[in-house]
């Protein structure tokens, strides 16, 4: 029972869509309604407000970090399991996607998995931003960067795994977890890499006509 409620209260909080919390608190358009639909800092940026943007950024984050930092601190002193901790993980990530305060109409996680792996162990968070960082620097797609460091991510996580030993079991325990966070994370960028095998992607600093110009084949 106590499994259940932390997990209850790990998914309320993923569902916790910062997009359209802080569009409509600084009297902004909702996600929903324009550019690819998406409620995440990406799009909320096409509204115009670098701060929007930011502040969705962080909150979507945050809500990763705080579900699994809560499970952490409280769960274990009712008898939850780590198994249950890692639950809590995943049921962040899926209270983000599919939300109950917002008609199951989600984002993509890429910020929320972030904050989910910084809860999990701050270097794990640390090498999956670099990764996302040097691939989108270097090729300048956000999706992307996202896709790749999703990928390595669980990587990343099993060779904490073997430097450092003594938190083996709890990395190999939440494995499974960031596996199925990180499988769900490219699931949701389905249509960006069929766009990506295409050519038609935006880049970073990209406007549509630009991309219409440079043609399919030479991205």
């Amino acid at each position: 029972m106590a499994s259940a409620a932390f997990i209850l209260v790990a998914y309320l909080i993923g569902s916790l869509a910062f997009a359209v919390i802080v569009s409509r608190a600084l009297g902004l358009p909702d996600p929903h309604t324009y550019g690819s639909g998406n409620p995440g800092a990406t799009n909320v940026l096409r509204s115009g407000s670098k701060l929007a943007a930011l502040l969705t950024l962080v909150g979507d984050a945050g809500k990763g970090w705080l579900a699994v930092f809560l499970a952490l601190r409280f769960a274990p002193e009712y008898g939850v399991a780590p198994i249950g901790i890692a639950a809590c993980a995943v049921a962040v990530f899926l209270g983000h996607l599919f939300p109950v305060f917002h008609r199951f109409r989600g984002g993509k996680g890429v910020s929320t998995a972030l904050g989910i792996l910084v809860g999990i162990d701050p270097w794990l968070g640390l090498a999956t931003l670099a990764t996302w960082i040097i691939i989108a620097a270097f090729f300048r797609y956000a999706s992307l960067a996202s896709i790749i460091a999703a990928a390595f991510a669980p990587f990343y996580l099993y060779f904490l795994s073997l430097v450092l030993p003594q938190r083996a079991p709890w990395f190999l325990t939440m494995l499974p977890a960031v596996l199925l966070t990180s499988a769900l994370l490219v699931w949701r960028h389905k249509v960006n890499i069929l766009n990506l095998a295409a050519g038609r992607e935006r880049r970073f600093g990209e406007k549509a006509q630009d991309r219409e110009a440079r043609g399919p084949d030479s991205g």
